[in-house]
Order: C-alpha cells, then sequence, then structure tokens
C-alpha cells in the first residue's frame, strides 16, 4: 500500500483559476490543470524571488519534492503558453494552516494540518491520551481555533478537488 500524500504548505489561494486565449474557442482537450500547489511553487520562486531550499521550507516538503512541482508547473504554463491551451488551476493535496499542537497530559508538540484536526479525534502520538484541540501557534493562522495575525482567523486549509 503506497504511502499517504502529505499536505503541502501554501500560503497564497489564487483568485482566479481560469486563464488562456481570449479570441478563439478552447476544445476540451486544450486544457491544462495545474494544482494549487503548483502556482505556489511558482509564486514562492519567480515572485518572491526565492531559492528552492527556502521554498521548500515554507512549504514543508523536500528540495527534491520542490523542484518535482516548480519543474511541473513550468511545464505546464509553458504548454500552454506555446500551444494556446487553457489553464485551470484546481485539485491538488495543500493545506493553508499548520497548527503546533501541545498535549496537556505530556507536554509533547507537534504540527498537524487543520483538515486532521476537523475531520478526525486526535490523540497525542506519545503518550496516547486526547488533546485538547487548541494550537499554540502565535504567528500563522489557524482555521481550527480562528486565531491569526491580529485575531483574524483567516485561513481555510482543504483538499480542493473538483
Amino acid at each position: 500500500m503506497p504511502r499517504p500524500r502529505k499536505f503541502r504548505r501554501i500560503m497564497y489561494m489564487p483568485k482566479f483559476n481560469s486563464f488562456g486565449p481570449l479570441d478563439t474557442e478552447v476544445k476540451d482537450e486544450d486544457v491544462v490543470i495545474m494544482n494549487v500547489e503548483e502556482v505556489e511553487s511558482i509564486r514562492l520562486m519567480d515572485l518572491e524571488g526565492l531559492d528552492q531550499v527556502k521554498c521548500a521550507e515554507i512549504m514543508n516538503i523536500a528540495r527534491s519534492t520542490f523542484q518535482r512541482i516548480y519543474s511541473e508547473a513550468k511545464r505546464k504554463m509553458a504548454d500552454s503558453l506555446v500551444n494556446g491551451k487553457k489553464l485551470l488551476i484546481q485539485g491538488g493535496d495543500y493545506t493553508l494552516n499548520k497548527c503546533e499542537i501541545v498535549c496537556n497530559s505530556c507536554g509533547n508538540t507537534w504540527e498537524e494540518s487543520s483538515e486532521i484536526l476537523n475531520n478526525e479525534t486526535v490523540k497525542c502520538p506519545k503518550c496516547g491520551s486526547d488533546v485538547d484541540l487548541r494550537c499554540n501557534n502565535e504567528n500563522d493562522v489557524c482555521r481550527h481555533c480562528s486565531r491569526g495575525r491580529n485575531g483574524n482567523g483567516r485561513g481555510y486549509g482543504r483538499r480542493w478537488s473538483e
């Protein structure tokens, strides 16, 4: 059985999810689908000007995984631009939030995505006790406990598949 895919941390949700030629009708086979984490890789590398190591750190993945995601994103953008194909942004395994959880019983700390916190009963991996679902995250946005910068709970981590 294959290992489950890890959620990739993203810090930006695209405002638009469709790009392409304006003057022609696009057929279904002339569509390129880019997932949200591929868009995030382009944003971090090309717009923010970060190196691959820093980008991988931000997305909470290995550098080699980031390089694979980024290469695929560039290939899809080139295919869309050069061949006049419509580019759709959808799908992926990502989260906007990571919460640092603290076990009240043993003091163990670990990170969980907000998807897991909202969908499952969480037990401490060290002692096995039920965990009070309040994160210990002061800097990042948390969907689960609605805490964030300046008190605004803004994050909505999820699996986006349409």
